[in-house]
């Protein structure tokens, strides 16, 4: 085991890829350990990369890109303006609402992040926001599309811990709004103090007329994540069935309903979801090797056994493993920590009789706060690369947000029917 580490650790410190890293790693530990035969290194990535399951991914990365480019991330921003206007530090509000919209078209919140950085950190700069606070509220903030439906680290957990994708996106749900009142809330404590974009005193109040007929543009968008939930809970098609709905969706909503798709930006889309999905399906094939050789040397039951040696509470054990999950976060990709955590800390909850559905969305939170905190989160470097803001300066602006994101986690974990409101009722009760 320790031989196994010893390279993972090694690999990341030099600053290889994580698909690289893994699987590199596991063929280590292969060649080192004489009893086991090495053509399970083929087998494993083989049979990785041939689940039927795990077809849903590219399939709502795809559709994700066809919304960003037909005209339905337009409208939702057209949205979030109205809904902000009369709001302390506007535009920074904009971002929080955008990404909780966002969250049922994009899925990633790298990709959430960034978008939303394009857009609005030109005219935050104009309107004298520091390059520290507009990453720090365009990144952190994409955090909500981390269990808003159709997620993908909630897709990649519900496939390994074999949990129900409609519970948790179901349960997503009303976290992803709690996030964003707790990230709105600390965007006007902020902006006040540091005096940003205090609204205009001649800026009308919101009418119900204007509301109505901006909800007539975006409904479709808003219906998307309904739809899958209501879909996947009457059977009309699987989780990994609804990823090809989703495309399809996508595709009729851009062409026929927005008249925005052509085929010029249908081109583009599938050129970035076949790189995102390369990446990543990349990512899930080497984890075969290296998973096996995580049972293999028995890490589940050496972790278990440390942990339930601190306490058997339920509610500080998953204070322990979020904890543990967020440290881990900060250098590993969110997508390789739901492929080889999923398996060690899932029966490790069910033990002590917590629902995993509830630890499924907690772990996509603080799994996703990893790639916006450094040192090598991916949301952290892109949007700080999009305005040329240094890192420290990030970091510094960050804190009120990431204080916010915890004081919300705790409550959910302590109140786990906040999470299982909506999937009991949807689905009942387990």
């Amino acid at each position: 085991m320790s031989f196994l580490l010893f390279c993972f650790v090694s690999f990341i410190i030099l600053g290889m890829p994580i698909a690289f890293v893994i699987g590199i790693a596991g063929l280590a530990y292969f060649l080192a350990t004489p009893v086991l035969p090495p053509e399970i290194v083929v087998q494993q990535i083989v049979s990785q990369s041939q689940s039927f399951a795990f077809l849903a991914v590219p399939f709502f990365i795809f559709a994700g890109n066809l919304m960003n480019v037909s005209g339905i991330t337009s409208h939702l921003l057209d949205l979030a303006r109205l809904l902000t206007r009369r709001m302390y530090g506007g535009t920074a509000q904009i971002s929080v609402v955008m990404s909780t919209l966002m969250g049922g078209v994009s899925g990633s919140a790298t990709a959430d992040a960034a978008m939303e950085t394009r857009i609005l950190g030109p005219e935050m700069m104009r309107l004298g926001y520091k390059k520290g606070y507009i990453c720090a509220v365009n990144c952190i903030t994409a955090l909500i599309t981390a269990t808003i439906p159709p997620s993908l680290g909630l897709i990649i957990f519900g496939f390994v811990g074999e949990v129900s994708i409609g519970r948790l996106f179901a349960a997503g749900i009303i976290p992803g709004v709690l996030m964003m009142f707790f990230l709105m809330a600390t965007t006007t404590i902020t902006s006040r103090y540091y005096r940003y974009d205090p609204p205009k005193k001649n800026m009308p109040k919101l009418t119900l007329k204007e509301l109505l007929g901006n909800l007539k543009d975006s409904i479709w968008a808003l219906l998307f994540p309904v739809i899958l939930i209501v879909g996947i809970r009457f059977g009309f098609f699987t989780a990994s069935e609804s990823g090809a709905f989703a495309v399809v969706y996508a595709i009729i909503i851009g062409r026929f309903v927005y008249k925005e798709l052509n085929w010029a930006n249908f081109k583009e889309a599938l050129i970035t979801s076949l790189k995102d999905t390369g990446a990543i399906m990349l990512i899930i094939a080497m984890s075969g090797p290296f998973s096996y050789a995580i049972t293999w040397v028995q890490l589940p039951t050496v972790m278990s056994q440390f942990i339930f040696g601190i306490t058997d509470n339920p509610q500080v054990l998953t204070l322990i493993m979020l904890g543990f999950l967020f440290i881990t976060g900060m250098f590993v990709d969110s997508n390789v920590n739901f492929l080889l955590l999923t398996p060690i800390f899932l029966p490790m909850v069910t033990s002590v009789g917590m629902d995993p559905v509830h630890f499924g969305v907690l772990m996509a939170t603080i799994v996703t706060l990893g790639v916006m905190t450094p040192p090598v989160g991916s949301a952290l470097y892109t949007v700080c690369g999009i305005i040329g803001c240094p890192p420290e300066e990030y970091t510094r602006y960050s804190l009120p947000f990431l204080l916010a994101v915890l004081v919300e986690l705790s409550i959910l974990v302590f109140l786990p029917d906040i999470v299982l409101f909506i999937p009991n009722i949807i689905f009942g009760k387990m």
